[in-house]
């Protein structure tokens, strides 16, 4: 991996896991996109977190903002990776550069989140204009043991992945994320409303999700390229 472009630490972190027939997914994605399959299934997941300091290299400051992301898993070119469906942020200028620079599917939320000893509770509001209402209201936290991630488990599959795709204006951007192995717990969690699934099209699925977390990460990226698509994604809402 050359030189990183950005680095961030990652808190406050819940992996939801939900399993989907891989038919369900295909309309939604270009067609060069193979989805990944565990089990038999595709995986939709829900990631919620804390972006802390954020900063691109050099800068002398970062930016700290929820985010919940909706995403699955694929592989384009023979590279397995980590495709986005949509990201929700408490941060106009974040959202602004990746909508505008890139017309990736990034959107202003209304976000909080809070800490009740190792409980976590977080609440996201799309208030993004011309954008589908989503919103995802959760309260989480660990009801395990910490353990490493272990070879042939959905934690293998769906979160030990390090390449990511975001599908853009006229192509798909992806690049190549670096930090230290994973160390997850199982968790307990409420969702009182995700209505994330609806927002971009998909239906909810009918099983519960497989919920985990984990402790905060130190994150840099890099690697950024472009990967061509087959069919662009319609011009962003215009901010």
């Amino acid at each position: 991996m050359g030189p990183s472009l950005l680095s961030m630490e990652w808190r406050d972190l819940l992996f939801a896991h939900y399993p989907v027939a891989p038919e369900r997914l295909r309309a939604r994605l270009p067609e060069r996109v193979s989805v990944d399959t565990y089990e038999g299934q595709a995986w939709l997941g829900v990631v919620a977190l804390t972006m802390g300091d954020v900063r691109p290299r050099f800068a002398p400051f970062g930016r700290t903002f929820p985010q919940v992301n909706l995403r699955t898993y694929v592989t384009i070119d023979g590279d397995p990776g980590v495709y986005f469906l949509s990201m929700d942020a408490d941060d106009r200028l974040a959202v602004t550069a990746g909508r505008r620079a890139l017309g990736v599917p990034y959107f202003v939320a209304d976000t909080s989140l809070s800490r009740r000893g190792a409980e976590v509770r977080f609440e996201s509001e799309r208030t993004h204009a011309g954008a589908a209402d989503a919103t995802f209201r959760a309260t989480y936290g660990p009801d395990g043991t910490p353990d490493p991630v272990r070879s042939g488990t959905l934690e293998e599959f769906a979160i030990d992945r390090y390449r990511f795709y975001l599908p853009g204006r006229d192509a798909i951007y992806t690049g190549v994320l670096d930090h230290d192995p994973w160390t997850l717990r199982t968790a307990s969690v409420t969702v009182d409303e995700n209505t994330l699934f609806a927002a971009s099209d998909i239906g909810r699925p009918a099983a519960e999700p497989r919920c985990h977390v984990a402790p905060a990460k130190a994150v840099t990226l890099g690697d950024i390229g472009r990967r061509a698509e087959a069919e662009p994604r319609q011009e962003p809402v215009r901010i």
